[in-house]
């Protein structure tokens, strides 16, 4: 049976990244380096995947997708040496081989397809995928006969004057047949000066064995663009959020400003919504339709409903209802569920709380661990006292009940429905239906106090 297969790079040091980090790590919009390559890899129909890991191991086994094999490469002898390290798997494999690194982000699966239809159309044993270049400087120069076949791929230190003025260089993204690429490996020699296996010679041994090499060459040369150090991650981020910032656009989603916004690739959002300048995005998060995001908001892992407008705000791992307003300077903390017709003010933040339908919290307020019904108002500044130094205890406000303003409710505390809570009363008991709650000490003056004092300005 006939598959393909995909061999990924991902053992290279990164050492101009200067991290810590294993460098396919790194991420952008969202997600590892890697996990581009392995989503391209999957698009051109590869279920199979082999991944070649050698510098900092452990960090890249973390992000490596379920189902995958892992080879190490304990030494880093070059890209050639990297490919021998797959072949006790390759051996078990029947068809075609695609060899991409794991620091290629901005290559795409319909690139990936094509170039893979050709391969086989055209009855290739090995065929390079390719590129024009402003400036091939230090890239490996692709010579062709006079049938538009590879000849040789003729490195950059090796090339003649004539031979460097070629615009066309080699991307290191290969399509082989397999039992050609084995073949080839297993002649391959690290006889040149850095004493490394180098993948390109297996090109040129299929080339001297009379086998087929052909070329694919891609339309958009960032599409082979490596990532070696953080001035790349940062044109590699911005090539891919461009993208899909304009999948969201075509899709029917207003960005006013996008290049100021950061866009996550897992982000959904629906039709005739906004999103206003400086806005990011993050995770899984899922926006409805006709919203308005932003200015300057930052929206993580949650759900936000049709009609929602949020300004100003962070909301993390939070569910918002319909035609709910949030902000400006709202702070939804993680397990936050929100109601439809919600306000939810300037500086307000809810954490692991449940707000009702038609509630208003509408500034300087912060409600923790409650549970807060329908039609509530909160008044500025109130606070739920939730922890105790120890532990955590939820706070119940029922539906319809008032809460006026500088309350303090110290949980474990429950307000009923409809009771009333007046301003400045700190609450520790339970406040029954329809009653109101003063918690006050009685207003006492002192006659001149300010001029006993000599505080006076007269």
């Amino acid at each position: 049976m006939q598959e393909l297969v995909t061999v990924i790079l991902a053992a290279g040091a990164g050492t101009r990244m200067k991290s810590s980090m294993a460098k396919v790590a790194h991420q952008i919009c969202g997600q590892p380096l890697l996990s581009y390559v392995v989503d391209a890899a999957k698009q051109t129909g590869s279920e199979s995947l082999i991944l070649v890991l050698g510098h900092q191991a452990d960090q890249v086994r973390e992000i490596t997708p379920d189902g995958a094999q892992c080879v190490l490469q304990e030494k880093q002898l070059g890209t050639g040496h990297a490919v021998m390290q797959a072949q006790e798997l390759l051996k078990k494999k029947n068809g075609t081989v695609l060899i991409l690194c794991g620091d290629t982000p901005v290559i795409t699966g319909e690139t990936l397809k094509a170039a893979y239809d050709h391969h086989l159309s055209q009855n290739n044993h090995v065929t390079v995928l390719t590129a024009d270049m402003e400036n091939p400087f230090g890239y490996g120069r692709i010579l062709r006969d006079p049938n538009g076949n590879v000849k040789a791929i003729i490195e950059q230190k090796d090339a003649s004057p004539d031979q460097r003025l070629i615009r066309e260089i080699n991307s290191g993204m290969y399509f082989f047949d397999i039992e050609s690429l084995l073949s080839a490996l297993s002649k391959l020699q690290n006889n040149n000066s850095q004493g490394e296996y180098y993948l390109t010679d297996t090109v040129g041994i299929l080339i001297s064995q009379g086998l087929k090499a052909g070329a694919y060459k891609v339309s958009d040369a960032h599409e082979i663009m490596g990532v070696n150090d953080r001035t790349q991650l940062d044109e590699a981020e911005r090539i891919v959020s461009r993208r899909i910032i304009k999948k969201h656009m075509l899709n029917g989603v207003t960005f006013h400003l996008p290049e100021t916004c950061l866009i996550h690739k897992d982000v959904e959002i629906g039709r005739d919504t906004i999103i206003q300048p400086g806005c990011i995005l993050e995770g899984k998060t899922v926006i409805g339709e006709s919203c308005e995001i932003g200015p300057n908001t930052r929206i993580t892992d949650s759900q936000i409903n049709d009609q929602v407008v949020v300004m100003n705000s962070v909301i993390t791992e939070s569910t918002v209802g319909q035609n709910t307003k949030i902000g400006p300077f709202a702070y939804l903390r993680p397990g936050s569920k929100i109601g439809q017709n919600v306000k939810l003010g300037d500086f307000v933040e809810i954490k692991n709380s449940l707000i009702g339908d038609n509630t208003k919290v509408p500034h300087l307020s912060y409600v923790g661990d409650a549970d807060i019904g329908k039609g509530v108002n909160i008044g500025c500044a109130s606070v739920t006292c939730n922890y105790d130094g120890k532990k955590k205890h939820r706070t119940v406000v029922g539906d319809n009940a008032f809460v006026g303003s500088n309350v303090n409710l110290v949980a474990p505390v429950e307000v009923k429905a409809n009771a009333y809570i007046a301003a400045g009363s700190t609450i520790t008991d339970e406040v029954p239906e329809f009653s109101l709650a003063i918690e006050r000490n009685k207003q006492t003056i002192i006659t001149d106090w300010v001029k006993k004092k000599g505080l006076d300005k007269k």
